[in-house]
């Protein structure tokens, strides 16, 4: 297995390209986003975690969702530029941390793993799970998008973490596949 991907990686890429997956201006994004969105079914969530925010273009789909969201990652270039998009959002806090060592405490209503999971090696993946387990509240949701076709750099592929999900939380309440990304929505019991 490749070793994780570190916080330096995230921050070479921001310096070299404001956006480097395009996520504001990708077709592809915005349909995953649209998804993403559509898999909470209209909820609302008291307390919220985003893993992996970047430049907060889907926590700005997610704040209007939550009375609070803590949106997390560990560049912090992209999230000077995540506080930008969300200026007048008074129920949104970015902070740069690092998971699984950094993970916050819960309990939250609803944590977001969208493309970031796979960016973890066997111990830190393992880690980040049981921190998951443990922030999820009860009658909480975690929502995992990941990438599916295989990478060069990335220790896991999108596949093989939403199986692990599966395998640790349940089957899915909500789960969907295209060619480009895998969806599953758990749902922890009350």
């Amino acid at each position: 297995m490749r070793e994780r991907i570190r916080p330096g990686y995230f921050e070479r890429l921001y310096a070299q390209d404001a956006d480097p997956w395009a996520f504001a201006s990708s077709p592809y994004e915005a349909a995953k986003y649209d998804a993403t969105i559509a898999a909470l079914d209209g909820r609302h969530f008291g307390s919220a975690l985003e893993l992996g925010a970047s430049i907060g273009v889907l926590s700005a789909r997610l704040a209007p969702l939550c009375d609070v969201l803590l949106a997390i990652d560990v560049a912090e270039a992209a999230l000077e530029r995540a506080r930008e998009r969300l200026a007048g959002a008074a129920n949104v806090r970015f902070e740069r941390r690092e998971i699984p060592e950094q993970f916050p405490a819960g309990p939250f209503d609803l944590i977001v793993a969208s493309e970031v999971l796979y960016y973890l090696d066997e111990p830190a993946f393992a880690a980040a799970l049981d921190a998951i387990d443990r922030g999820l509240a009860p009658g909480a949701v975690l929502l995992a998008v990941h990438w599916r076709p295989a990478t060069e750099t990335y220790p896991l592929r999108g596949d093989e973490v939403h199986a692990r999900l599966a395998a640790r939380f349940g089957p899915a309440a909500v789960s969907e596949r295209t060619d480009e990304y895998a969806l599953d929505r758990f749902d922890r019991p009350a």
